[in-house]
């Protein structure tokens, strides 16, 4: 059987420790444009009884806003509805990319899931985080951001500073370890497919049951990954916190 990997470019620009996985880049502007593309057909031609992708977008928008509902008040979280949204979308669609196919191209994985790869998950829960920092000091101020470091006790500062590390490692590795076990299992599953009849059948009756499953565990992770997000910047920009 032969070996898959990702077609990386390697010491980008002459960097030694630059390099550019292209599947990810493709994968990434697939997901965006899907994403547009959603957006953009339920937000035009918006009627008083929607229907079509419409009535979709809505429920979609009702279901983050309960989301920001059950860990902060709305006065607050409200502005962070655009955010949750697009996070929440961008994060569904790409989990559910990989769960329609894979392809490989000269021993190269061209398509999969993004959020399969540490680096893009990675990269979403610094965002998440490096806002949550932001916010806290736009909507509560540098005083009291400081001051929450050191409350209620201040040798509690050096816990609190290796706590903003787990969250953002946790963050994203929870997203990555789920998609990335789930495409491992998927690609096992083809494998065995093409063993002759007997794997066949050991192969492609589980194959495409795990792929319903998938469907589900991409959503259940969109929705973690959000809720978690939101948590975290409550935590911060919250009157009690």
């Amino acid at each position: 059987m032969n070996e898959t990997s990702s077609p990386v470019i390697e010491n980008l620009f002459g960097i030694p420790w630059l390099s550019v996985n292209l599947a990810n880049v493709l994968m990434i502007v697939v997901t965006f444009t899907i994403v547009l593309v959603l957006s953009i057909l339920g937000a035009r031609n918006l009627q008083m009884k929607p229907t079509g992708a419409q009535n979709v977008m809505e429920w979609i928008l009702d279901f983050v806003k309960g989301i920001i509902n059950d860990t902060m008040d709305w006065k607050t979280g409200r502005r962070f509805l655009p955010l949750a949204i697009t996070l929440f979308l961008f994060i569904l669609v790409a989990n559910l990319l990989g769960v329609m196919t894979t392809i490989i191209i000269d021993d190269k994985v061209w398509w999969t899931s993004p959020t399969a790869d540490p680096v893009v998950t990675l990269t979403l829960s610094t965002m998440v985080i490096l806002l949550s920092h932001y916010y806290a000091i736009k909507l509560r101020g540098t005083k009291h951001y400081i001051k929450g470091y050191f409350t209620p006790v201040w040798y509690l500062f050096p816990i609190k500073i290796v706590e903003e590390f787990a969250n953002t490692l946790t963050l994203g590795l929870r997203l990555f370890g789920n998609m990335f076990a789930g495409g491992v299992l998927l690609m096992l599953l083809v494998g065995l497919a093409k063993m002759g009849p007997i794997g066949f059948i050991g192969g492609a009756i589980p194959f495409i049951a795990w792929q319903g499953f998938s469907v589900f565990i991409g959503a259940i992770q969109a929705f973690i990954f959000v809720m978690l997000s939101m948590v975290y910047i409550s935590h911060k920009v919250s009157e009690d916190s």
